[in-house]
C-alpha cells in the first residue's frame, strides 16, 4: 500500500512538473544558502587557523608596551625594549620552552640585479627558524661565528627573490649580493614560500642575523619582539606565567609596576578568532534558512491549491473504499517529496556555489556533510510540517460532498 502510494504521489509531482518546480523553489533557495554561507564560514574560519599556525605552533610573542588602564596594550614613549640577554634567560631558566628567537625589524629597499624592492628586514637567530615554522628551499642557515659577528650574509623569502633576481621558484640569486642602505650582504639562502597572512605576504621578507641589523641597519640594539615557542605537551598557562614573572624580575618592576610589556598566544587568538566566526557563521546560516520557512509555506499553499483542484478525485478514492490514512498519506508524501526534492536540487546548487565561491575568496573549501545531510532532513521535515495540513484536509472530506464538487 505504501508502495502505490508513493507511485501516486510521484505522478502527482510530475504531471504538474513547472508547478512543482516553482513550488519548491523556496527550498531549493533555502537549502542552498544555509549550506554555502556555512561551508564558507567553515573556510574562513580554518583559512584564519591556518594563517595563524603558519606564524609558529606553541608561540608566544612578547612586545614591550604599557598596559593601559583597560586592559588594552600599546607602546609607549620610553618603554624598555628587551636585549639578546632577555633571550637566552628566557631558553635558559623556564621549562618546557622549545626555541627563543629575539627579533628586529625594519623597511628598507634591497638592491639586486639591477632592480629595487621594498620589503621588511628582520634580524634575529638561527631560532626564528623553528619559532616561525620556517624551512628553507636552498641553501644554509646562520654559522655561529656570523651570528656573532654580524657577517654581512642573508636569507630571502621567495618574494624578494622573484622581484629581484626573477624566474621561477628555485635556486635562483643564491650566492648573489643584495645591497640595503649602506652594505651588501651575500645571500646564503632561500625560504621556502609560505604565501598570504593576515598580515600580509609572508614571503617579502629579507633575514639578516641579529647583530647585523642593529649595527648596519637599525644603528641600534634594541630587540622589539621575542618570540618563544613552546614545547608540545607544555602547560601554556604555567609557562606564560613564568615568562611574565621572570620578565617582570629583569625589568626590575615592583609589586605596585604595571607590566610594560605584553605577551601573545598565537593559539588562544586562532581559538578567539574562529570562535567569532562560527557565531558569525550560525548567525548567516540563520538568516539564510528564513526562506526555508517561506518555501514551507509555498509547499502548503499549493498543496491546498492542490487538494481543492482533486476534490473529486478524493471523493471517489473515498467512495470505493479508501481509508483516511491512505488519503493523508498520500498527500503527506507529495509535500514530502517536493520539499526532499528541493533539498537535494539546493545542495547540488550549494556545492557549486561553494567551490566557485572558496575559489574567488582564496579559503579553503571545507565541505562538511553533516550541514549537508540535515539540510535534507529539515527540507523533507518541512514538507512534513506544513504539508500535514492540506493532507489532513483532503482525508477528513466528505466523500458525497466531495463528488458533488464541480
Amino acid at each position: 500500500m505504501l508502495y502505490s502510494v508513493f507511485l501516486l504521489a510521484l505522478h502527482s509531482v510530475q504531471r504538474n512538473a513547472l508547478r512543482s518546480f516553482l513550488t519548491i523553489l523556496g527550498i531549493v533557495i533555502g537549502v542552498s544558502a544555509v549550506i554555502t554561507m556555512v561551508t564558507l564560514g567553515n573556510g574562513a574560519s580554518l583559512a584564519i587557523r591556518n594563517q595563524i599556525a603558519s606564524l609558529g605552533s606553541n608561540l608566544l610573542l612578547v612586545m614591550p608596551g604599557q598596559r593601559g588602564p583597560g586592559g588594552s596594550g600599546g607602546g609607549g614613549g620610553g618603554v624598555p625594549q628587551f636585549t639578546e640577554a632577555d633571550a637566552e634567560a628566557i631558553a635558559a631558566q623556564i621549562g618546557g620552552v622549545a626555541a627563543v628567537a629575539p627579533q628586529g625589524r625594519a623597511g628598507a629597499t634591497v638592491v639586486g640585479n639591477g632592480r629595487n624592492w621594498v620589503t621588511n628586514v628582520t634580524g634575529s637567530t638561527n631560532a626564528w627558524f623553528e619559532t616561525g615554522n620556517w624551512k628553507l628551499q636552498q641553501g644554509r642557515r646562520f654559522a655561529p661565528d656570523e651570528q656573532e659577528a654580524g657577517a654581512a650574509v642573508c636569507i630571502v623569502g621567495e618574494t624578494v627573490r622573484r622581484e629581484i633576481f626573477g624566474g621561477a621558484a628555485g635556486s635562483l640569486g643564491l650566492g648573489e649580493q643584495l645591497r640595503m642602505r649602506q652594505f651588501s650582504c651575500e645571500v646564503i639562502g632561500i625560504l621556502a614560500a609560505k604565501g598570504q597572512s593576515g598580515m600580509g605576504d609572508q614571503d617579502d621578507t629579507v633575514l639578516l642575523p641579529l647583530v647585523t641589523l642593529q649595527r648596519r641597519v637599525t644603528g641600534n640594539r634594541k630587540v622589539g619582539t621575542l618570540a618563544v615557542a613552546m614545547e608540545d605537551g607544555s602547560d601554556g598557562a604555567r609557562l606564560k606565567a613564568s615568562l611574565r614573572q621572570l620578565l617582570r624580575e629583569r625589568r626590575k618592576l615592583g609589586d605596585d609596576d604595571a607590566d610594560n610589556f605584553n605577551i601573545f598566544d598565537t593559539q588562544q587568538l586562532a581559538e578567539t578568532l574562529s570562535s567569532t566566526m562560527s557565531v558569525l557563521t550560525t548567525l548567516l546560516g540563520a538568516v539564510a534558512a528564513v526562506s526555508l520557512l517561506v518555501g514551507g509555506i509555498g509547499i502548503m499553499n499549493i498543496m491546498l491549491v492542490s487538494v481543492t483542484e482533486r476534490t473529486r478525485e478524493i471523493g471517489l478514492r473515498l467512495a470505493v473504499g479508501a481509508l483516511e490514512g491512505e488519503v493523508l498519506l498520500q498527500f503527506l508524501i507529495e509535500a514530502v517529496v517536493l520539499s526532499a526534492l528541493g533539498g537535494v536540487i539546493g545542495i547540488a546548487i550549494a556545492t557549486a556555489a561553494s567551490w566557485g565561491l572558496s575559489l574567488v575568496m582564496e579559503v579553503p573549501y571545507a565541505f562538511d556533510p553533516a550541514i549537508n545531510l540535515l539540510s535534507l532532513l529539515f527540507s523533507a521535515g518541512i514538507g512534513v510540517l506544513f504539508g500535514y495540513f492540506p493532507a489532513r484536509r483532503a482525508a477528513q472530506m466528505d466523500p458525497i460532498e466531495a463528488l458533488r464538487h464541480e
